[in-house]
Formats: structure tokens, C-alpha cells, sequence
């Protein structure tokens, strides 16, 4: 409730300031827009700015700041007996009465302790949560008065808003670029902690993958494997099939509905096309396992093949499937800018339709192309839920695609699930997997630059 009347509150002062800005300069202008600097909506966003930004500002730094200063006053609360525990045990007991606080467990017969707490962390957290609306409404009323008072004709209200806007723009890049730095290094550093633990020799080229490490040195398995070889043949098989249904199938619808297809059929097919885009993976994956695995199955047994029930060919089809949308959708849009007075050209000289889309429209348009299939290589690569139910999670080493196989985003999903402790080699191999999945995208990506730089040619 206090965070919904805050923004509430801070909309109403923000649009109440952009007309009062705005209307404010076109009085001192007597209605002349020409005695204005600036147009009369750049006073409007320069008092707006002045109401919006402070409150904002305020509200975030309270969001984040809140929790901590609740939590000290709550430990400052407690019985002295409380407070006296030892430091894990103080941190459980904080625990227990923040989940009670916020509802997320129900305790059959809480401590006495825990319900106080909980009961005075409730009322610390609502008293923060009005403060911060009274605080931040304050602020607000008080920006607008600040930018209302420094309105005049002479007030360079459109550099100032620029500069402001300027300033969230650079941040909103920084933010981008270092959460890419944070993720990478986080990567970085917990495969660093892998393999202080396995070999990166025995990792990259290892053939046998059994990363479960036991409790006790008797127990089975206690030594573990980390040969990833397996699940990289296993990605590598799924793309390929994936790849082999996706790109002739939209490559060519992409050319139909480019240079053959009637406008009508073009508005049907295109979206009915891209609807493909939009199905959840998961029904991909149970139209993998329900219809397309059994299918395959039966096909291959009727010829006398050996099918597992869960194979690389079923969910590379199905995955292929999905993919088709990415490099038909994005070949149209390149075939189409491909501009007409090369076709043109191409017909003046005797060629073809079929000749001209050949020896000039692929050719124009292969850079487009070739981003286009690396980006459907990158979207096959990374999907986990059509494995999961069509190839299952054998780490095989095989090229057979009637056999199950796994995948390495597979493995990182296994290796990650239920509570798991951050210090054992089996868990940070999923960051060692995750790492070597970063550097085979970022190649891809590497490689379709090249192309399309070598490959780019400039029309008038």
C-alpha cells in the first residue's frame, strides 16, 4: 500500500510540474513562444525533472537501505539473552523472525522471541515504508517549487533537460556493460576454483562424465569425473540436427515470401510463421516427448533400427522447429532491404527471377543471413527444457543421433538444482561449463562480425 501512494503521489507532482512548467513559460513569454529559449515542453520536463528526480532518487536509496537499518534495529531490540547468542546462531534466530515477518513460513508453535520480533520488524518496516512516502512527497513538492522558481524566458530549459537525459543514458550503458563485466568475472573466478580442483586438460578432453563426489571416501563415485567431451559432442549433435531442419526450411521460406508469395499470402503466413517464437519451450518440449520421440521410435524400429526412447534426432527436430522463426524472419527483413534497383539491373540484363535472387539477392544479402543462422546456432546451444524431455540427461559420447544424449546447459541445470554447497567440484563445474558456453557464443558472435565486415557492400 505505502509504495502504491508513493507512486501515485510522485506521478501526480511530476504531471501537475510539466504543466505548470510548461504554462508558467508560456506566461512569462505573453504567449510568444519566440521570447523563449526553449520550446515550452522543455520548461515542462526541466520542473518535472526537478519534482521526479529527488523523490526517485530518495525512494531507491530507501528500498535498499531500509532492510539493513530494520534488521540493526531489530538485533538492537531483542532480549539481552538474544543478543547475546553466538553469531550464526543470532543469524538464524534474525532469519527465523524475517520469514515470520514477511509470511513466508508458518511455524506450528513459534518462539515467544520470534513472534515479538517479527511483530516489531512488521512495524519498523511499516513505519520505514511511510516515512519514505511522507519524505519522498516532500521532496517532490519541494522540486517543483525549486524548478518553478528558476523559470525566465532566458532559462536554457532544453540543455538542461539534455544533460539530464544525457546523464541516464550513459548510466543506463554503464549498468549494461557491468553487469556483462560482473557476469563474466563471476564465471571467471568459479571456474578459476574448478579447476584448482580438476585438471582443465582432463575437463576439456576427458571422455567420461560423472561429476558426483560422496560424503564419505567409501562410498561409490567418491572420485567423481569431469570429462566434458561427452556433453560438448552431445550439444554439438542436437545443434546440428537443430540447424539442418531450421536453416534450408527458413532460408526458403524467407526467399518465397520475399520475391514469390502474393502480399495476401505474405501478411498470413509471416505472423502464423513467427507464432513459432512465441510457444513456450516447455510445450515444445512435451510435443518432443509425446509425439515426436514415440514417432521416431516407431519409425526407426519398423526398419530395424535400435531407438532409445529419448534420442538427439527427436529433440534436435523439435528444436530445429523452433528455430525456424529466427532465420526466417530476419532473412525477409534482409531480403527485403535489398534494394529493388538491383533486381532491376538483374532483369535488364536477361537474368531470371531465380538467376537474379542467386547471383544478386543472396549474395547482397549474406551478411543479414549469416547473422541470422548464427543467432538461431546461439538460441539452440542454450536450450535446456526440449533436451531435457526429448534427449534425456545420459552423458553419451556418440555420434548416433537415435541415442540419448545431454547437453551442456542441461548439466549446468542438473548440477544446480536443491540446496548445494558452492565449495565441492560437482557444483562449480557448472560454472566451468557455464564459462566454456560464454566463450563458444562469443565466438560465434566473433565470426558473423567477420563475415558480415568482409561481406558488407554499400548501396547508393
Amino acid at each position: 500500500m505505502p509504495y502504491f501512494v508513493l507512486a501515485t503521489a510522485v506521478l501526480l507532482l511530476t504531471s501537475l510540474s510539466f504543466y505548470s512548467g510548461r504554462n508558467g513559460a508560456l506566461t512569462m513569454a505573453g504567449g510568444n513562444m519566440r521570447r523563449l529559449h526553449s520550446l515550452p515542453s522543455y520548461y515542462g520536463a526541466y520542473v518535472a525533472l526537478w519534482c521526479g528526480l529527488p523523490a526517485l532518487l530518495v525512494s531507491v536509496a530507501w528500498t535498499v537501505l531500509q532492510p539493513h537499518v530494520a534488521e540493526w534495529i531489530l538485533i538492537g531490540s531483542l532480549p539481552p539473552e538474544a543478543q547475546a547468542l553466538p553469531e550464526g546462531r543470532l543469524r538464524l534466530l534474525v532469519n527465523d523472525i524475517e520469514n515470520l515477518a514477511s509470511g513466508s513460513i508458518a511455524r506450528p508453535e513459534p518462539d515467544p522471541v520470534v513472534v515479538e520480533g517479527a511483530a516489531a520488524l512488521r512495524q519498523v518496516h511499516l513505519i520505514g515504508s511511510w516515512a519514505m512516502v511522507a519524505v519522498a512527497c516532500a521532496l517532490a513538492a519541494a522540486g517543483l517549487a525549486i524548478g518553478r522558481s528558476q523559470l525566465s524566458p532566458d532559462l536554457k530549459a532544453r540543455n538542461a533537460v539534455e544533460r539530464v537525459m544525457t546523464a541516464v543514458m550513459v548510466l543506463a550503458s554503464l549498468i549494461a556493460i557491468l553487469t556483462t563485466i560482473g557476469i563474466v568475472l563471476s564465471l571467471l573466478f568459479e571456474a578459476i576454483r574448478f579447476f584448482s580442483y580438476v585438471s582443465p586438460i582432463e575437463f576439456l578432453f576427458g571422455t567420461h562424465w560423472s561429476p558426483q563426489i560422496a560424503l564419505r571416501p567409501d562410498q561409490a563415485g567418491s572420485s567423481g569425473a569431469f570429462g566434458a567431451v561427452p556433453i560438448f559432442a552431445g550439444t554439438i549433435l542436437i545443434t546440428a540436427i537443430a540447424m539442418l531442419v531450421a536453416v534450408p526450411i527458413g532460408l526458403l521460406a524467407a526467399i518465397y515470401m520475399a520475391d514469390y508469395a502474393s502480399h495476401r499470402f505474405r501478411a498470413v503466413a509471416k505472423p502464423l510463421l513467427e507464432i513459432l517464437a512465441g510457444i513456450p519451450t516447455v510445450v515444445y518440449g512435451f510435443f518432443a516427448a509425446l509425439t515426436v520421440a514415440p514417432f521416431v521410435r516407431g519409425a526407426g524400429e519398423s526398419i530395424g533400427l535400435d531407438v532409445s526412447s529419448e534420442s538427439a534426432l527427436a529433440a534436435g527436430l523439435v528444436m530445429g522447429v523452433m528455430i525456424i522463426p529466427f532465420v526466417s524472419s530476419l532473412s525477409d527483413d534482409v531480403i527485403n532491404a535489398v534494394p529493388q534497383s538491383l533486381r532491376d539491373a538483374s532483369y535488364g540484363l536477361g537474368a531470371t527471377k531465380s538467376e537474379t535472387i542467386k547471383n544478386v539477392v543472396l549474395p547482397a544479402a549474406l551478411p543479414g543471413i549469416v547473422g541470422a543462422i548464427m543467432l538461431a546456432i546461439s538460441r539452440a546451444i542454450g536450450e535446456t527444457m526440449i533436451v531435457v524431455m526429448a534427449a534425456g540427461l545420459s552423458a553419451n559420447l556418440t555420434a548416433n543421433p537415435l541415442e540419448a544424449v545431454t547437453t551442456v546447459t542441461v548439466q549446468i541445470v542438473t548440477l544446480l538444482v536443491g540446496d548445494q554447497e558452492f565449495d565441492s567440484p560437482k557444483t562449480l563445474a557448472a560454472f566451468a561449463l557455464g564459462l566454456v558456453l560464454f566463450l563458444v557464443t562469443l565466438t560465434l558472435n566473433v565470426i558473423a562480425l567477420y563475415v558480415v565486415r568482409k561481406y558488407r557492400e554499400q548501396y547508393d
